[in-house]
């Protein structure tokens, strides 16, 4: 059946919020764990046909809403990890961003460039602010797995976000009449897809044997009830699979917990482990501050002969997780769920020099910082590792967003990725960004590859942000430049009252 030239939209205001909720739902189910892609192009188009003739009011409610649905399920792991940070970030401050855009969006046909607009603008928020950036869920992820994936080589994962905004605005067009628009909207994503393919990925240098060793063990524990001796033994016994030759050894974030590390049993044994295997190991480490309300954060890098030589400290903190933002006003009245400590950030390079090559470090929760990895490889790094624990987190949403953050992490940079988690997931990206191998949960596994250490840029990594950024405002002014609407969207002129109500 042929339809019509335009749509009319749902008139009810009941029905619409309904459907707002469903395209939040659906960007929702194109995130991983279930990684549907291209619901997240449904939700985007169905978002931008449902704006159309309403007042700044229902259009606020309908971004709200849509945000509510994207963001409630894909976060639900925050309930267990964080009673104080997820109501707030899930109930506040994910729906007044999406609320906002959703506003800066206007009623008629320049909804469709406006949109993307401000959904790029606030996934650029989101990996900045608040706390230095909370990028959970993004745009990207969702196509860790998918067709766009390659974008993030010339523009990084903001611009893959953006090419996902803007082709589900597309398609919302397409929906409501403006078919010239949207098929030269998706003619214009599938250029810079194309683009990303055969876009320069850098060049290898050499080959070395790396091994990422999970020591397994139970999910959702917590650091206060965790026997560390326990945790540092399974990594001594997993490391025992590792297959010779091997060139570089990764342990996970923060198996070694410990009041000091020089001179500590667990130094003794990693140095022997490096000169046993004759290999370079990163290995993750947490000791005392020189006070008793602070902690350090650290991969320590010991070369074959067992010394150490050099250490990279974290600088990007998790937020209700490694520290508490403005504690003085949040520990009184929530004192028993917040961390006791908080880590002291790192300042220093995280590219350290090793027998192994040049290592580009980003501990855990930094792999989802694009910025992060691009500091590593104008340094000089040739390969990227992610020592990380997820061992406290409830479900399986985080781990599988942080591999979505690895592999958009090795397309953009253009190196090979290695992943150390204590319980999973682990896993080895390649600079394509195909999993060549990835662990089960709470197993006890080593995953050994043969991979290349790389030189040369990417243009994402000299551009970062700049691209997105650009379009961004290019569809802002298009927006701004589409006076009028050209097709009809809805039964009824959009009301022009000072409250800005719409149809009801």
């Amino acid at each position: 059946m042929r339809l019509p030239a335009s749509l009319p939209l749902p008139a009810g205001r009941g029905v619409r919020r309904t459907l707002a909720l469903c395209a939040g739902l659906a960007i929702c189910l194109a995130m991983p764990p279930w990684g549907w892609w291209p619901l997240a192009l449904v939700g985007i188009g169905a978002w931008a046909v449902l704006l159309g003739g309403l007042g700044a009011r229902d259009r606020f409610w309908i971004g709200a809403i849509a945000g509510l649905g994207w963001f409630l399920p894909s976060t639900l792991w925050m309930f267990k990890f964080s009673l104080v940070g997820w109501p707030v970030g899930v109930a506040v401050w994910f729906p007044l961003l999406f609320g906002i855009a959703s506003v800066l969006c206007p009623p008629g046909a320049g909804r469709f460039a406006a949109l993307p607009a401000t959904l790029i603008l606030s996934e650029w928020v989101r990996w900045h602010a608040p706390f230095g950036g909370v990028p959970l869920s993004m745009l990207a992820m969702t196509q860790a797995r998918g067709p766009l994936l390659a974008v993030a080589r010339v523009g990084g994962s903001l611009l893959v976000s953006a090419a996902v905004a803007c082709a589900g605005a597309a398609l919302g067009a397409w929906w409501a009449g403006c078919r010239r628009a949207a098929v030269a909207g998706l003619l214009a994503v599938a250029a810079v897809a194309v683009g990303g393919v055969v876009a320069p990925a850098g060049h290898d240098v050499r080959t070395l044997h790396a091994a990422a060793v999970q020591g397994g063990g139970p999910q959702e524990t917590r650091s206060a009830n965790t026997d560390y001796s326990v945790v540092f033994d399974r990594h001594l016994r997993a490391s025992e699979r590792i297959r010779r030759p091997v060139d570089l050894i990764v342990w996970p974030e923060n198996v070694i917990n410990v009041a000091t590390y020089d001179g500590s049993y667990e130094q003794g044994q990693l140095q022997r482990l490096a000169r046993s295997n004759d290999a370079t190991v990163v290995a993750g480490v947490v000791e005392n501050a020189s006070d008793d309300q602070h902690f350090l954060n650290a991969a320590a890098v010991l070369g074959p002969d067992g010394r150490e030589l050099g250490r990279y400290e974290k600088v990007r903190r998790v937020p209700f997780g490694e520290y508490v933002p403005m504690r003085f006003l949040l520990e009184p009245i929530a004192k028993g769920v917040l961390p006791p400590r908080d880590q002291v950030p790192g300042t220093e390079t995280n590219m350290v020099r090793s027998p192994a090559g040049r290592l580009g470090i980003v501990v855990s929760w930094e792999v989802f910082f694009g910025r992060r990895v691009r500091e590593s490889v104008h340094d000089g790094a040739e390969i990227i590792l992610n020592p990380t624990n997820g061992s406290s987190y409830w479900l399986t949403q985080v781990q599988t967003q942080q591999i979505a953050s690895s592999t958009l992490r090795a397309v953009e940079s253009g190196r090979w990725l290695v992943q150390a988690a204590p319980t999973g997931f682990s896993a080895i990206v390649d600079p394509s960004g195909n999993v060549v191998a990835r662990s089960s949960l709470r197993e006890a596994t080593v995953l050994q590859r043969t991979v290349t250490l790389r030189r040369g840029n990417t243009i994402a990594a000299v551009t970062g942000d700049l691209f997105a950024l650009l379009l961004a405002g290019a569809l802002a002014g298009l927006a701004a430049w589409t006076k009028r609407e050209k097709l009809p969207t809805s039964g009824r002129p959009v009301p022009n009252d000072r409250h800005g109500a719409g149809p009801t």
